[in-house]
């Protein structure tokens, strides 16, 4: 970067993905009106770049080539460039995505396109050098062979778009609806799901290796369906395994994206805001089953690095860290023996190293990325040290590092704030206060929802994401449906109903403004708004949940409480619209195999009548909490000022009190059970429904 320089368009741009290249030599455009009609009018190719602020090779790529004054005069001469940011427009990122992936078999960031002005792709990839190397040609030559290409081949060019086109209309074609999910199919699914699983490691496949949060997500909850105990175990193994290893930040909490290796033990550095969200309630569930202390110990770890490296002054929460600190992938992270043993003192240096994977050889370049290779169990004998002593030592030592590393130059932070990425984050908070009893991690996701309700909700739009103040464009169907199952886990914490109310209007918009009313369905991008090539619907779990499969899921919970037959009508159509598919390929389904497994389990509902303060009241909420039932409808009617609820909740106008203090109203499968009035009974009731 030269500040001297002028800068370039992309300085307007609330995206800090964007104003990262703002002083760039290439003349970039941000996507819009002007850089699409000055393509059209110069009659020019358009270079298509599209990355994200914590993103390592989208760094290495600015560096080699779009700070290089050469390379940005051959764009700035045959190309119209432009600069997306993924998180903000994830529609544009996914249709080209698919392009690229199309084209060359593989896809991935940055995500390099070339189209012609009227934006169809002729020729994609993702990161290419400045000179020829690995295979790769290097960026200039690349730039004028397609440049020569696009003025001398025309027809070859069109014949090439057509095929692309056909194949995105594939992609996205939904089929015909199919039949409702049964056990058989579900059973079907978690088997091709548990083939994948890696016995010596844990996880799903191998290098490289992702959490794939959804698909253990998905065989959690078909645990609780199903009760086969050896799907439990793989997933307390996986659990295990990457709380222990370099995925994994030893000593600040929160994880990184992905390990190079199949150990879990090299990650790339950058830290996501999703991963965490998605992450956190897995080990909450663990917690809730088996009562891990490593499992409660990594989910407190996890919230805690959300709320205080990723949380904003005024509410909601940062996209992500960086993989680089001062131009260098993972220095941040990585530890000499030297520098551990220097830190922690001669008394605590072997114990500590053993207990964090520290040798002089390293494991990283040279380095230690630090991982847990030994349990407690291994390691007090070796030391002499009770469970206690062992703890409280290490405990002193992970202190003494993380406060030296707070002293480093710590990694850019990507401070988006981005609605659907919230949701999921809000309902990570929401869960730990339940399951934990942490009154800081509600105030944190109150705190969140209503930054994000009056700040980002404005009129009949919610919009996508905000900087530093300033607002980005239309939010996509993940971001209503995400937000809304947050307010929903908010009304389960607090039993606001001004939550439900909430929800019930995000939804509400959700169908006004993305519903296809051909086939119940929801589109990816508003109709209103404008979409490039196809308007797809937004088929795929990936890495985050589809917005067809989080509205499902929020369709499913807004019936159980509410009673309107809308609601589970539309859950309905978009399992049947995916079975088909979901049965195919499970991995690119796995929340909706959530749902599904949601949709078939016997209904349980729990009504409170009492007031929400009412100490008693609070014990049977927490017995509740306790119990891993995601299943169930829980309600808390205060028998005082309960019309509002009765209105929004008719299953609530049945209960009323039962002598003096709360009582608790247990339904399982459509029979109730006699009215329960202490928290000891109810913990002895709801455990009856524990596999």
């Amino acid at each position: 970067m030269a500040p001297e320089r002028t800068p370039n368009r992309l300085a307007r741009a609330t995206s800090p993905y964007l104003k990262q290249h703002q002083y760039n030599p290439v003349g970039w455009y941000p996507w819009g009106p002007e850089a699409l009609e000055r393509a059209r009018r110069k009659d020019k190719p358009i270079f298509l770049s599209i990355g994200y602020s914590t993103c390592h090779w989208c760094h290495v790529m600015a560096h080699e080539s779009f700070e290089d004054e050469g390379i940005a005069a051959i764009l700035n001469e045959h190309f119209i460039s432009i600069k997306v940011d993924r998180e903000e427009r994830p529609d544009l990122d996914e249709t080209y995505m698919n392009v690229v992936t199309a084209l060359t078999g593989r896809g991935g960031w940055p995500l390099s396109v070339f189209l012609t002005p009227d934006l169809k792709p002729f020729y994609g990839g993702t990161y290419f050098p400045p000179t020829d190397r690995g295979g790769l040609p290097g960026f200039p030559r690349l730039l004028l062979a397609l440049s020569q290409a696009y003025r001398q081949n025309q027809e070859q060019i069109a014949e090439l778009s057509r095929r692309v086109l056909d194949h995105l209309q594939k992609v996205g074609a939904v089929g015909g609806e199919g039949p409702e999910p049964d056990q058989q199919t579900v059973f079907q699914a978690a088997q091709f799901l548990l083939q994948d699983f890696d016995a010596v490691n844990g996880g799903l496949g191998g290098a490289p290796k992702f959490p794939r949060s959804l698909e253990l997500g998905f065989l959690l909850h078909y645990y609780r369906f199903s009760g086969e105990f050896p799907v439990l175990e793989k997933l307390a193994f996986s659990l295990e395994k990457m709380a222990r290893g370099g995925i994994y930040d030893q000593l600040g909490g929160g994880f990184h994206r992905y390990t190079v290796d199949g150990a879990w033990v090299v990650p790339h550095f950058e830290k996501m805001l999703y991963d965490n969200a998605l992450l956190a309630p897995l080990y909450l569930a663990h917690y809730q089953l088996k009562g891990s202390p490593l499992s409660r110990r990594i989910a407190i770890e996890i919230l805690d690095f959300v709320l205080r490296e990723m949380q904003a002054p005024d509410g909601g929460f940062y996209s992500g860290w960086d993989a680089d600190s001062e131009g260098v992938e993972g220095k941040y992270y990585v530890w000499s023996l030297e520098e551990v043993e220097r830190v922690v003192g001669p008394g605590r240096a072997a114990l500590t190293a053993a207990a964090l994977g520290v040798t002089r050889e390293g494991n990283f370049e040279g380095e230690n990325i630090l991982t847990r290779p030994l349990t407690q169990e291994e390691l007090a004998p070796r030391f002499s040290l009770t469970p206690e002593q062992l703890d409280e030592e290490l405990n002193r030592a992970r202190e003494a590092l993380r406060q030296v590393r707070e002293r480093r130059v710590k990694p850019h932070r990507d401070e988006k704030i981005i609605v659907s990425w919230n949701g999921l984050m809000l309902s990570a908070l929401a869960l730990g206060a339940q399951v934990l009893g942490e009154r800081r991690y509600y105030e944190a996701a109150a705190k969140g929802a209503r930054f994000i309700l009056e700040n980002l909700l404005q009129g009949e739009v919610l919009h996508r994401s905000c900087t530093a103040g300033q607002v980005s464009g239309p939010g996509f169907s993940e971001d209503y449906a995400s937000l809304a199952q947050a307010l929903l886990d908010l009304y389960e914490t607090d039993f606001d109903p001004a939550w439900l109310i909430a929800a019930r209007r995000l939804m509400a918009l959700l169908e006004k403004n993305f519903l296809d009313p051909e086939d119940g369905l929801y589109f990816y991008v508003a109709k209103a708004q404008e979409s490039p090539l196809v308007r797809s619907k937004s088929i795929f779990d990936q890495t985050l949940p589809s917005g067809n499969s989080l509205a499902a899921r929020v369709c499913l919970k807004l019936h159980r409480l509410t009673e309107e037959a809308p609601y589970r009508e539309r859950a309905l159509t978009i399992l049947r619209a995916f079975l088909g598919r979901a049965r195919e390929n499970p991995f690119g389904f796995a929340y909706l195999w959530t749902v599904a497994v949601l949709y078939l389990s016997p209904p349980l509902d729990l009504t409170l009548v009492g007031e929400v303060q009412d100490p008693r009241l609070q014990e049977m909420l927490t017995v509740a909490y306790r119990q891993f039932l995601p299943e169930r409808r829980l309600l808390v009617k205060d028998p005082v000022d309960c019309a509002l609820i009765e209105e929004l909740s008719p299953a609530a106008r049945t209960y009323g009190p039962l002598g003096e203090g709360p009582t608790a109203y247990l339904c399982h499968d459509f029979t109730c059970r006699p009215a329960i009035k202490a928290a000891t009974e109810l913990e002895a009731k709801l455990g009856q429904f524990r596999r």
